[in-house]
């Protein structure tokens, strides 16, 4: 019966309808109950105060009041005519105004000392007089006294909703009448015990607190359960995945660690090996001698060592017998790749070769060629590794840098390449909130490189605002003396190229005013450019011929120059946190003093500040992660990141991180003690995970 009712079309709820079924599905996807049921309200107001006009102030976020409209008018010509009624509830006046609907609402507002209404609105003060523009308003009734006793679900809505009368107020009327018809109809979706471990309330009496809480304290346990579910099912699904696969899919045995390895590690190191990268590499060592597919992601910061660690396990890769690869976002940071692991393995003997879009097909034929008979054992590439012309003799190891850029299905295309699929490890330099990678990379092993190689001086970050410029420029001019190079980087955002393009030339031109020929030069580049002339522009301050290099985020990743000291962010608050921090990380990268200038324009709002503040108190990735989720929230976040999408429903991983870790560790538990879900206790775990799994419901899209 449950399925059935949960599965009813839309259009069967009263006072839906065929016009208004079709709007719902277009703008918010509810096709059936149960997505109008799991459409949860985003916050509650609560009802049950009432304001007197002298006690409103502009901090307020709502208010409710009752009292009497005195008089009403229309104001204004055709383009800008409002209706506006003046309301006192005798302690003051105020002014309640309608833009739209003008005319609706004209038609049942009727001025008169015995009409009592109850207005609801967010109160705004302009030219010393309080306003409320559109706000609700009923006749005074025993219902809207009585029962705004509870708390009020505020929906999201759209305009097009609005205009058919599916505002929040619309959309609450419905969930009011589809959760008075619940009986029994919602099915458990977990077994007793886990619901009495965590004394959880039953997810039917969940719903109807959520929609129409009875005080607080209900709403509190309505969401705990709500958001537990959640997250238990995404946890339940990354967890089973990563079991099946580690008993099914076999990993070959890198058993010994032979002269490659110890040849590199006792005579050609470039410098000690922190604590940090000896941790990591013995954990990746485990999962390589271990018989199973390994499937690990190595966080860390810019510049704390990943490469090192990725090519130190090559090596165990090529003791063993096997090739390898390491595969990177963009041809800039493949090129750079192949010229650090080529210099660093040059006294090993070790073949190692380059595949990108570039690359000639005279190359690419002698490439392919020493591929297949195993005499290349290291290749580095782009997207071109996918290709299926390239096949490999046996590829036992697969490094991926910035994950973000590979979705699951080209990883799966690596796999392919090799009878046993072969050892997956996963670079990003994008730290990542404890409890986002939980969700996000919840199948895979996470390693952290927590620590900086010694001798490198952490970089100095300031803010200064537009009015300081000629400060900053005899700053540049100072640094420049002493032998050092800049970076200046302009935001670069799709939709206002345009805009960006022009940001970026007025900059160009006041910079090349400032910093005069031939006492000093100035490089250029930007994504409009043609690959060979950005290549020459790029070469020129890698060579030391230019001293600085005005550019947009295509430097984000991208050359490594040592003797580069400067960082300096335009229009720094229309950068995302990582983003902002991503780019300090093109610079410290040698033995001198770094730093990173952050301008922006005098008026900044409340984000922007936190924003600068934190880049400027904190060069630690993670803490930057930690701020970032709680500014930007998991889904854009998790945009960034990779190529599925992270819809969460209800729970917020900036704030709910304690219920993740409890709904995982519980997952982490069934599993080892019934990994089929055949204990008939949880069945219904077994039954809700399949019916899940089968309707591809938003959750389902992360992998």
């Amino acid at each position: 019966m449950s399925g059935n009712f949960l599965n009813t079309p839309i259009e069967y709820l009263k006072g839906v309808g065929p016009q208004k079924a079709d709007l719902l599905k277009k703008e918010l996807r509810i096709f059936n109950y149960n997505d109008l049921l799991t459409f949860y309200p985003f916050r509650y107001v609560d009802r049950t105060k009432f304001y007197k006009i002298k006690e409103i102030n502009a901090d307020l976020p709502y208010v409710q009041l009752r009292g009497k409209i005195v008089s009403t008018e229309f104001v204004g010509t055709k383009r800008t005519k409002r209706f506006v009624a003046m309301f006192s509830d005798g302690t003051g006046v105020l002014e309640l105004v309608w833009f739209q609907g003008a005319k609706w609402v004209s038609e049942r507002i009727k001025p008169h000392m015995s009409n009592e209404y109850v207005i609801f609105g967010k109160p705004t003060a302009f030219n010393g007089k309080f306003n409320i523009a559109h706000p609700e308003i009923d006749p005074v009734s025993e219902e809207n006294t009585l029962l705004a006793s509870a708390l009020q679900a505020v929906y999201n809505s759209t305009e097009r909703l609005k205009v058919r009368g599916l505002d929040t107020k619309g959309i609450a009327r419905l969930q009011k009448l589809l959760v008075a018809q619940l009986k029994n109809n919602i099915p458990e979706t977990l077994s007793n015990s886990i619901k009495e471990r965590f004394q959880l309330i039953s997810r039917e009496e969940a719903i109807r607190q959520i929609h129409l809480p009875k005080n607080p304290e209900a709403l509190k346990y309505a969401q705990f359960r709500l958001k537990f579910d959640e997250l238990f099912f995404i946890q339940l699904k990354l967890l089973r995945q990563k079991g099946l696969r580690e008993k099914n899919v076999r990993g070959n045995v890198f058993s010994k660690v032979g002269d490659y390895f110890n040849n590199f590690f006792n005579h050609h190191l470039p410098f000690e090996l922190t604590g940090a990268q000896k941790r990591v590499i013995k954990e990746i060592r485990l999962d390589m001698g271990s018989g199973r597919q390994m499937n690990r992601l190595v966080q860390g910061d810019v510049g704390s060592g990943k490469t090192l660690v990725a090519l130190m396990n090559m090596l165990i890769a090529l003791d063993n017998g096997f090739q390898t690869c390491l595969m990177a976002p963009t041809e800039i940071l493949a090129n750079q790749h192949y010229e650090t692991i080529s210099e660093l393995l040059k006294p090993l003997n070790i073949t190692v070769g380059l595949l990108t879009g570039s690359t000639r097909t005279k190359a690419r034929r002698i490439l392919h060629e020493q591929l297949q008979n195993g005499n290349m054992q290291i290749l580095i590439g782009t997207h071109a590794l996918l290709e299926d012309v390239v096949q490999f003799k046996n590829i036992g190891l697969v490094v991926i840098d910035e994950q973000h850029r590979f979705g699951v299905a080209q990883r799966a295309k690596m796999w392919a390449k090799n009878i046993i699929a072969p050892h997956v490890l996963i670079m990003s330099a994008t730290p990542i909130p404890r409890t986002l990678a939980m969700t996000l990379y919840g199948d895979l092993d996470v390693s952290v490189i927590d620590e900086m190689p010694p001798g490198r001086k952490p970089i100095q970050t300031v803010h200064r605002f537009d009015s300081n410029r000629m400060r900053v420029f005899g700053f540049m001019k100072e640094q420049i003396e002493l032998g050092r190079q800049i970076y200046i980087v302009y935001p670069l955002i799709k939709e206002s190229e345009k805009m960006d393009y022009k940001d970026l030339m007025d900059g160009y031109e006041s910079v090349v005013r400032a910093f005069p020929q031939p006492t000093y030069q100035v490089s250029i580049v930007h994504g409009q450019m043609k690959a060979d002339a950005k290549e020459y522009e790029m070469q020129r301050f890698v060579k030391r011929e230019t001293q600085i290099m005005v550019a947009t985020t295509v430097i984000e990743v991208g050359v490594n120059v040592p003797n580069a000291s400067v960082m300096v962010i335009e229009s720094a608050e229309r950068f995302g946190l990582s983003q902002l921090h991503q780019l300090r990380g093109r610079v410290g990268r040698g033995a001198d003093q770094s730093y990173c200038i952050l301008m922006t324009g005098n008026k900044l709002g409340p984000d922007s500040k936190l924003r600068m503040e934190t880049m400027c108190r904190t060069n630690d990735g993670f803490e930057i992660a930690d701020v970032d989720l709680k500014l930007r929230g998991p889904g854009d976040m998790a945009g960034t990141m990779q190529s599925g999408e992270l819809d969460l429903n209800i729970a917020d991983l900036s704030k709910d991180a304690p219920i993740l870790h409890a709904a995982r560790n519980m997952v982490i538990e069934l599993l080892s003690e019934d990994p089929e879900l055949q204990n008939p206790e949880n069945a219904n775990i077994a039954y809700h995970f399949s019916m899940m799994g089968r309707a591809m419901t938003n959750w389902s899209r992360i992998s």
